[in-house]
């Protein structure tokens, strides 16, 4: 629990620092190249994730879906007005971290309380979402059924699941090919995994950008679920 917590909390401050640190002209390479500083500075210069420790997105590729086993950062640059979504995967002592959050870019630099509509509605709902997931989800709680609520909470307001899997999530593992994903009919058990990441990653319907929030979650003691 303590490595798991170390690792995440690296990922999280990572992401905090990065707010202050990008610029309108960066790009993806260079805001990926800034993360990897930042993790390797805190003692976490390896992933778990391919070659992938930040898969970054934004411009035209901000609603793409893509495996770390294909991503290449691009050169588009930020600019004035875009959206940044950043997804990190430090790994230490085989415990991993798996956080992802997404930037308003307005006036050339993230803002914390955009002015653009499409902006609010997507950071808003996946802050909902969370909240409202760490309320419902149980230990008898499954993989499909936490996928079925996510996914119908995600169409009835308006929005459509971009992941490439067609997933929310996964459990958090020691090794890539031994996770449990949520997604459809799977029966495993929340309960019976020590971690899983929630990860919807969304666009409003008809919009032009995409949305994601990761975090990764275990149920406490009292059986009640927490965030990492």
């Amino acid at each position: 629990m303590s490595q798991h917590r170390q690792v995440q909390t690296a990922a999280k401050s990572t992401l905090a620092r990065l707010e202050n640190l990008i610029t309108a002209d960066d790009t993806e390479k260079s805001i990926a190249r800034k993360a990897q500083e930042l993790l390797a500075e805190q003692g976490y210069p390896d992933t778990w994730y391919y070659n992938c420790p930040a898969l970054v997105l934004l411009g035209s590729r901000s609603c793409v879906s893509i495996s770390g086993r294909e991503y290449e950062p691009r050169d588009e640059p930020v600019g004035i007005s875009n959206l940044i979504t950043i997804d990190l995967s430090p790994v230490h002592n085989k415990a991993w971290g798996d956080c992802a959050r997404s930037f308003a870019i307005e006036n050339g630099k993230v803002t914390k309380t955009p002015q653009l509509l499409e902006f609010k509605n997507g950071l808003g709902f996946l802050e909902q979402m969370h909240a409202q997931m760490l309320k419902l989800v149980r230990p008898q709680t499954t993989f499909g059924q936490l996928f079925d609520w996510a996914n119908m909470r995600i169409r009835q307001n308006g929005f459509v699941n971009l992941d490439y899997r067609n997933n929310v999530g996964h459990s958090i593992a020691t090794d890539r090919d031994q996770r449990q994903f949520i997604e459809t009919n799977n029966t495993t058990l929340l309960a019976d995994v020590p971690f899983f990441s929630f990860e919807p990653f969304i666009r409003l319907k008809g919009g032009k950008w995409g949305f994601k929030n990761e975090g990764i979650f275990y149920f406490n003691d009292q059986g009640v679920l927490e965030e990492l």
